[in-house]
């Protein structure tokens, strides 16, 4: 069954950015990645942190949400990584047939040259 949705990753850099998005899409798990720079406040191992990171918004289907969570945890370089999903509850029904048909579903590899 499709599930439209989005995908939250952080990277510490543009280019790691860049790596996982280009993955995604190439594989297609994701229909599309926008990045976006932005400043991230956090906890990690004791320490209060105030980092630059690129903000990756992942559209996708979100049955495949197992297969592109463990491929951005092979690309990635943090331990543990930002890898969070939001469902899409309503959109324009010639985007989202567009966001599935970018997306493979299991056992399939058909894709739609057109843009988002």
């Amino acid at each position: 069954m499709v599930q439209p949705g989005v995908v939250l990753v952080t990277a510490s850099s543009q280019a790691e950015a860049n790596a996982i998005a280009t993955a995604l899409v190439k594989e297609q798990l994701a229909a599309c990645v926008s990045i976006a720079p932005i400043q991230s406040v956090y906890c990690w191992q004791g320490d209060l942190h105030q980092d630059a990171e690129w903000q990756l918004t992942i559209k996708t289907d979100l049955s495949q949400f197992s297969a592109l969570a463990a491929r951005v945890q092979q690309l990635h370089s943090y331990e543990v990584p930002e890898v969070i999903a939001l469902p899409i509850e309503a959109g324009t029904t010639a985007y989202l047939e567009w966001l599935t048909n970018q997306v493979k579903a299991v056992g399939s590899a058909e894709t739609s040259g057109e843009q988002a």
